[in-house]
Formats: C-alpha cells, sequence, structure tokens
C-alpha cells in the first residue's frame, strides 16, 4: 500500500456518507477533506508507518 492509498482512505471515510445532490457537493466535500488533512499531522505519519516508511529515512 503506498501512503497517498492511505491518504484517500481517510479522504473516503470522511465523505462516506455524504447524500450529495450532484458532482460539485461531492467535489466540495473532497476538497474540504483534503484541507483538513494537514492540521492532523499524525493521520499523515499513520499512514506512512502503515507503509513501513517513515519521514525520517
Amino acid at each position: 500500500m503506498n501512503p497517498q492509498e492511505g491518504i484517500w482512505s481517510l479522504v473516503k471515510r470522511g465523505i462516506g456518507n455524504l447524500v450529495a445532490v450532484g458532482l460539485g457537493q461531492i467535489t466540495r466535500a473532497v476538497r474540504r477533506r483534503i484541507k483538513q488533512i494537514p492540521y492532523r499531522p499524525n493521520l499523515v505519519g499513520e499512514c506512512l508507518v502503515r507503509t513501513g516508511l517513515s519521514v525520517d529515512d
């Protein structure tokens, strides 16, 4: 698994119960979720750990 797959998993989990009326609403929800990720660096770190990679390498 690549680290970006872990990030996309987090995004999908965040919008999994969204009942959208159009593609625009889905796009906004995905963008909002992606923008939240930098404010939670532990999530990115967990995605790296699951792949066996680390930031220090």
